[in-house]
């Protein structure tokens, strides 16, 4: 695995006017977050911030005002030359963001343009990288197959109406292309890095940096004898939680599992573990706030990720860790880039139940090697995925993109 961007800042220009670009305004998922908590960085130190954005999401908006300020432009109101003569950015961020057109303007505007690649958006038709009838995981690069036989063009209509709607793969192909201009492309593992590469993008305009969270006050489990396992997440088909109800119906050591969150799966996800006889160890506790987590972390023996699309990252990991937890989790996508076999966790075979409850009852049966392995953890995050190294790097890169493009002076940097 290959390190991702460690530089740290030693003496930075004056501020800078970043403009963020992202589809929505207002707490939805870990995108949104990512732009928020970074923009807020950004402003605490010293830059001036913007945003060009498409809808609202009707939550949390006071929080994004209070960061953007005046500065936020929506797309059906302002064009990039409406922006950029009242911002004048030095340099445009952007994030989720498919508007052709804009996309058009942005390549053409001599701007120093950076994107971060949250998912598989960009390069996936059906943006999660693995066939919903047989959980396949794609390996394919962006071409015709995408159009048959993978009919990733009919996707979920998740916006009302018909239930099914049509994506344009020549859109997708044009999408791509124009994103092929920009300066630099940030991604959260090496797996992503290696997805940009199948589809084409340029490896040296590449650029690893992990949406690191915010560390939280963590307390420490006591690994009791209730055994307590924890999942933490969506509960969508893609997450593989009826997956990890069968794998659990060969652990042999008591256990107790305590689901947090909610999604479409979730009432599936009820009847199956009845039908699996898990009804008195398995509890669906629904949606948990973040801050309210770490109460549940307190007495577990291991934190559950069961995901069989190829995650990103799985941000999740790097946050059970800081509380000393070891992770069980298939290798699906990104995982592998935090989750060390054998060190912090068990990184099972893909879809492998019986690996899975093997794993499971490793750690419950011997909680001196789940410690063990929960310090390991909370050694690595706290090494690899510092947040304030996070930000200055990031702070760091944006001088640098802003300064080559410009053909100034590289930003020294250590």
């Amino acid at each position: 695995m290959i390190p991702f961007t460690t530089q740290t800042p030693v003496s930075l220009p004056q501020p800078l006017k970043l403009l963020y670009v992202h589809e929505a305004f207002g707490s939805l998922g870990g995108a949104e977050a990512n732009v928020l908590i970074t923009a807020t960085e950004m402003r605490k130190r010293g830059h001036i911030v913007g945003l060009w954005t498409q809808r609202s999401t009707g939550r949390g908006e006071e929080s994004w005002t209070k960061t953007f300020g005046d500065n936020i432009w929506h797309l059906e109101q302002a064009d990039l030359a409406v922006v950029r003569a009242q911002f004048a950015p030095d340099v445009v961020y952007v994030h989720k963001w498919d508007h052709l057109s804009t996309l058009a303007a942005l390549g053409e505007s001599g701007l120093p343009l950076i994107r971060m690649i949250h998912d598989h958006d960009l390069y996936c038709l059906r943006s999660y990288r693995y066939n919903v009838f047989t959980r396949e995981v794609c390996h394919r690069k962006a071409s015709a197959f995408c159009v048959f036989p993978c009919l990733a063009t009919i996707k979920r209509n998740r916006d009302g109406g018909f239930p099914l709607k049509w994506v344009s793969y020549p859109d997708k192909r044009r999408e791509m292309e124009l994103n092929h201009r920009f300066h630099r492309f940030l991604v959260v593992t090496e797996y992503m890095r290696h997805e940009l590469e199948l589809n084409g993008f340029d490896p040296t305009r590449i650029e690893t940096f992990p949406p690191v969270p915010r560390a939280a006050d963590a307390v420490r489990s006591t690994f009791s004898d209730r055994n307590l396992l924890v999942y933490a997440g969506q509960i969508i088909r893609g997450k593989g939680v009826d997956m990890l109800l069968s794998s659990l119906v060969h652990v042999k050591s008591k256990f107790e599992l305590i689901i947090l969150g909610d999604g479409n799966d979730r009432a599936n996800c009820e009847k199956l573990a009845r039908k699996l006889g898990l009804a008195d160890r398995v509890r669906f506790a629904g949606f948990v706030p973040q801050a309210e987590l770490k109460s549940f972390y307190q007495e577990a023996s291991a934190v559950l990720i069961s995901s069989v699309w190829p995650e990103p990252i799985a941000t999740i990991g790097l946050e059970v860790m800081r509380h000393g937890l070891p992770v069980v989790a298939f290798d699906a996508g990104g995982i592998s880039d935090w989750l060390i076999d054998g060190h912090n966790g068990r990184l099972v075979k893909w879809c492998d139940t019986q690996a899975y409850a093997g794993a499971i009852d490793e750690l419950l049966k011997d909680k001196t090697k789940a410690r063990g392995w929960g310090g390991a953890g909370l050694a690595l995050v706290t090494e690899r995925y510092d947040f304030a190294r996070y930000i200055s790097n990031l702070e760091a890169l944006f001088h640098r993109v802003n300064a080559e493009v410009n053909a100034k002076t590289p930003v020294e940097v250590s």
